[in-house]
């Protein structure tokens, strides 16, 4: 059972000003391949697994980024972590 949810927002600064959109969709990629559960938003994506798996993965999605060319990453993140179980779909159940 996951024990985290983060979500991540990366703003990656491109070499040349070029549009972010495109190496934002790699990093998404990248959470992709994890094969976690995740949910993209429009201001940042959610993934739920075991923390330090989830931790591992934000650095791949930097390290993705400077492989494709930027100088710099900025990743914001939140982190809820609950060590009995996490889920996207137990926090917003009420929503739906």
């Amino acid at each position: 059972m996951a024990n985290a949810l983060v979500s991540i927002q990366i703003i990656p600064k491109t070499a040349n000003g070029e549009d972010t959109i495109p190496f934002v969709d790699e990093a998404i990629a990248v959470i992709e391949a994890s094969g976690v559960k995740y949910q993209v938003n429009a201001l940042e994506t959610t993934m739920e697994g075991e923390l330090s798996e989830l931790f591992k993965i934000i650095e791949k999605m930097n390290e993705k980024m400077t492989e494709k060319g930027c100088p710099s990453v900025i990743s914001q993140v939140k982190v809820f972590y609950k060590p009995d179980g996490a889920s996207m779909d137990q926090l917003t159940e009420k929503y739906r």
